[in-house]
């Protein structure tokens, strides 16, 4: 069974209005206790695995699950148990399904290797209010959970809203959620339960960022809803922590990489689909450039001052030269933003038409797709050895343009793996790295010293950061013009 749920954190505020908007209709209360198992050594979470026994009224059940091909969506078993007393957990249940293999594949198992002991890890006591919502042959079952979650002496209160696929369309779901976050300001999360009951067993605050995956595809508008798909993985497990609190430098950075990601995807592969919303870009644009305004802070304060420290610089108080921040929490849990979001996963889950037709359209546009990406590779890199060339003689807005195109091209090449031979898309990557790495370092040291220069009307001890950035521009420039005459040469293009 494929699980498609959508979670939504609640303000708490907004607590009691989203009980009463779930009670209008016929709505039951249930009490859910779970238990939830895993290795001594944490090896199913690792893998994205969850493996629980939870008695929902007189009932246990044993459930695993297993991370889906597509963001918010996850394979399932359910297994209902017939006892009195408190069953015992066991993975042999789930042979011979989807979920069963992944566990094999988590623990690392051979066919007839035991599956080994399993502990306690964490519980939850949740009382769930549901309402089922039927309209045009989609059912979506809407859950309030509260409760808590415990794992040893720690406790941790839990309200949220789940939205579960029941029948139907994947679209009306994702309308659904849309309505709610609008009516009462809720915002997406991918952190599930045992995510959370996972952290609060190891005492951590936060996951860890979220990096990168290359996507997987076959056909033309499967190239598109995977490079999003890609994308919003990265996005979504990013958003979830910093929506939730955490500012962790790590995880701004990865969202907005995320979000680059996701804009040269929407830019470059438009022509391979017609269910690109314009109107997307707007809030994507707004997201990006308040989180670099944080990204660009930390660099500043932590890499570059320290660097001047050890230059044999001063230490310097910024409080009042600097202005204040967006707050990125409201900023990633905004309704403009969520839209976007909600928005992107219905286009990545919205389901071609089947039959034979359609496989042949998928071939043709497999064709297709190659010839449009190919085009878009051969126009940016060339684009970027015209402008490279003369690196030295560009102003500083057509040198950060050039920066801003160069990423788009690792972007695009990435992008298109599986279109091309892996190893020359890799090789020709690797040659890209140098000339980022130095235009990167440029632009973030212009950047650095027109804060320095901003400063020295507040403190002229900043006159010391001022010379130290206005020495190394000279050489960084010149290692930018070195860096991209080596492009040129090394750089083999792998779509002719």
């Amino acid at each position: 069974m494929m699980e498609f749920e959508l979670k939504l954190e609640i303000p708490t505020h907004r607590l009691k209005a989203v009980e009463a908007a779930v009670r209008r209709g016929h709505s039951v209360q249930q009490r859910l206790q779970a238990r939830y198992f895993d290795t001594h050594d944490a090896a199913l979470a690792a893998q994205g695995v969850v493996v629980r026994l939870r008695k929902e009224g007189r009932q246990w059940l044993q459930t695993a699950k297993a991370p889906g091909l597509r963001p918010l969506e996850r394979l399932e078993h359910n297994v209902v148990l017939s006892t009195r007393g408190a069953p015992v957990v066991d993975l042999a249940r789930h042979l011979g399904t989807p979920v069963g293999k992944r566990i094999r594949q988590a623990l690392k198992l051979k066919p007839s290797q035991p599956f080994p002991p399993l502990e306690l890890v964490y519980e939850t006591d949740v009382t769930r209010l549901t309402r089922v919502v039927s309209a045009g042959g989609t059912s979506v079952e809407i859950a309030l959970d509260t409760g808590h979650i415990a794992a040893g002496k720690h406790s941790l209160p839990l309200s949220e809203l789940e939205l579960e696929l029941k029948q139907g369309s994947q679209a009306s779901a994702v309308e659904l959620a849309r309505s709610w976050c609008l009516a009462h300001g809720l915002w997406l999360s991918s952190i599930s339960k045992s995510m959370k009951g996972q952290r609060l067993a190891q005492d951590q605050a936060f996951g860890a960022p979220v990096s990168a995956r290359a996507p997987r595809y076959a056909s033309g508008r499967d190239l598109a809803a995977a490079v999003v798909a890609s994308c919003l993985n990265q996005i979504l497990a990013n958003a979830s922590e910093v929506a939730g609190g955490c500012s962790g430098e790590e995880h701004i950075h990865q969202l907005r990489v995320g979000l680059r990601r996701l804009r040269t995807a929407l830019r470059e592969f438009g022509a391979l689909t017609e269910d690109f919303d314009s109107a997307w870009d707007a809030p994507l644009a707004l997201v990006f450039r308040e989180l670099g305004l944080h990204r660009d802070r930390d660099y500043l304060l932590h890499t570059v001052q320290r660097q001047i420290e050890a230059a044999g610089g001063p230490a310097l108080d910024w409080r009042d030269a600097l202005a204040d921040l967006p707050d990125v929490c409201a900023t990633v849990r905004s309704p403009g933003f969520q839209e976007v979001l909600l928005g992107l996963i219905g286009f990545v889950h919205a389901a071609p038409a089947e039959g034979k037709a359609q496989e042949l359209k998928k071939v043709k546009e497999a064709k297709a797709a190659k010839k449009i990406v190919r085009r878009r590779l051969r126009k940016l890199h060339q684009q970027v050895l015209s402008e490279g060339q003369t690196f030295l003689g560009l102003d500083e807005p057509a040198q950060h343009h050039l920066r801003k195109r160069l990423k788009r091209l690792h972007y695009v090449a990435e992008f298109s793996k599986d279109l091309f031979a892996k190893r020359q898309v890799e090789a020709f990557l690797s040659a890209l790295k140098p000339m980022q790495d130095a235009l990167g370092l440029y632009h973030d040291e212009l950047a650095a010293l027109q804060a320095w220069q901003q400063l020295c009307t507040h403190d002229p001890q900043a006159w010391f950061g001022v010379g130290w950035l206005s020495a190394r521009r000279a050489a960084n420039a010149q290692a930018c013009q070195q860096a991209c005459e080596t492009f040129a040469q090394k750089a083999k293009p792998f779509w002719d």
